[in-house]
């Protein structure tokens, strides 16, 4: 293993976190003071960072409640912040939710809301709708979770079965100013995505939330196939008047992410060649990185070698085996199995909130030896992906990638370094 390259490939990760790290980057995005009350809500992995950079930014104490997920906590000075589950919702996340609808309810015109929303947000925000459960949401996000469908697909159903998301949260708090500062974990960045767009109107609708069921063929319990089909349940759309008092604001995202790892690739002689947000199937997105890295070793196109190949956004993996293993380690065992070891080629993949799908790691490092050493072992990198057990395949090699929770969170990082032959 090479200590150059793979040193390369953890410095640029942590460029990559660094760049949006809430303490750093909140404090110039704040509003100014209103008139009236301070009401500080939020939700997700970075809530808890988010909103003890509002604290030090802001002096004086504010109101507040935000919700995070496990040990993605931090000690704040005013405003309460209470750890639920993530992905699929618990019965804190649900309380904490309710109590947030309760804080921003019969404020005035005077009165500003200030909504600190980051990826996780959908599932910490857990309020059933009329007729549901707790019990119904946790069914449907488990299905989520294992169909293959991507995040815009799965939060289109989580708002249409919430009291909370989809705009509700906002509308509940009108006459009052609402501003949501949003860091991004989604392609594309739609604030009516992250987070399942709790302050932001939404323009999907209640029978493309029926579609999801349908495409991936899931089933859908009883109860909500009834919610769906009343139109009582459609989310606040676009015009609403109660959403008229909201502004959002971008504080970081994907690209920042990426563009941060490439200065670094690009000052240890590596020319980054970034492909942005990517989305589809993490083992079928392998292929497209394997394929061009070979190009690119090859016949120097579209650049001729040292470049590091760079990628965000979020992959699905639809699980058929029973191993181990979130996306990133699920992307880079496929491309282990479609490189077969060529030289001079290496490759990180983490997810920038530092958990892996619902493991330990942030995600792992593959280097040209990496089949050769499992086959060593006794590992058979073609038969551990048919398994989807990435997790085991890069633990056995001592090359997962761990950092803890990172309290940030704008998803997957990938880079691939190709070397002159």
């Amino acid at each position: 293993m090479s200590v150059t390259e793979t040193d390369l490939l953890k410095r640029m990760f942590a460029a990559a976190i660094a760049a949006v790290d809430p303490l750093q980057i909140l404090a110039p995005h704040l509003p100014p003071r209103p008139k009236g009350r301070v009401v500080v809500v939020g939700a997700g992995k970075a809530a808890a960072a988010m909103a003890k950079a509002v604290e030090a930014a802001w002096s004086g104490d504010v109101d507040g409640l935000v919700v995070t997920r496990y040990q993605h906590g931090l000690p704040c000075r005013s405003i309460e912040v209470v750890e639920a589950a993530h992905p699929v919702p618990d019965e804190k996340g649900q309380q904490a939710a309710r109590r947030i609808l309760d804080k921003v309810r019969g404020l005035s015109a005077d009165d500003l809301v200030l909504c600190l929303i980051s990826g996780g947000g959908s599932a910490l925000l857990a309020i059933p709708g009329d007729g549901l459960t707790l019990a119904d949401k946790q069914a449907v996000n488990k299905a989520l979770l294992k169909s293959g469908a991507n995040i815009a697909e799965m939060n289109c159903v989580r708002k249409h079965l919430s009291a909370i998301k989809g705009g509700r949260l906002a509308a509940s708090a009108y006459p009052a100013k609402v501003v949501s500062l949003l860091i991004s974990d989604v392609p594309g960045d739609d604030p009516s995505v992250i987070g399942s767009g709790p302050t932001v109107a939404d323009p999907s609708t209640r029978e493309d939330a029926i579609a999801v069921f349908s495409k991936y063929g899931m089933a859908m319990p009883p109860a909500v196939k009834a919610y769906l089909d009343n139109p009582a349940c459609e989310t606040p759309k676009p015009g609403d008047p109660r959403l008229a008092n909201g502004e959002t604001r971008m504080l970081g995202t994907p690209q920042h992410a990426l563009d941060a790892a490439a200065k670094v690739a690009r000052a240890a002689g590596y020319t980054p060649l970034i492909l942005g947000d990517l989305e589809g199937e993490a083992r079928d997105v392998a292929l497209v990185h394997a394929g061009i890295a070979r190009q690119i070793a090859a016949h120097g196109q579209p650049a001729p070698a040292p470049v590091a190949l760079i990628s965000g956004g979020e992959t699905t993996v639809t699980v058929r085996g029973k191993g181990r293993g979130g996306r990133n380690a699920e992307f880079l065992l496929a491309l282990a199995v479609a490189l077969q070891g060529q030289r001079g080629i290496y490759a990180a993949a983490g997810d920038t909130d530092g958990i892996d799908g619902t493991e330990d790691n942030a995600g792992a490092l593959l280097t040209p030896d990496s089949v050769a050493r499992a086959a060593d072992k006794g590992l058979s990198a073609k038969a551990m992906l048919a398994d989807n057990d990435g997790y085991g395949f890069f633990s056995a090699l001592g090359d997962l990638i761990i950092t803890g929770p990172t309290r940030t969170n704008v998803n997957d990082f990938r880079v691939i370094l190709i070397n002159q032959a």
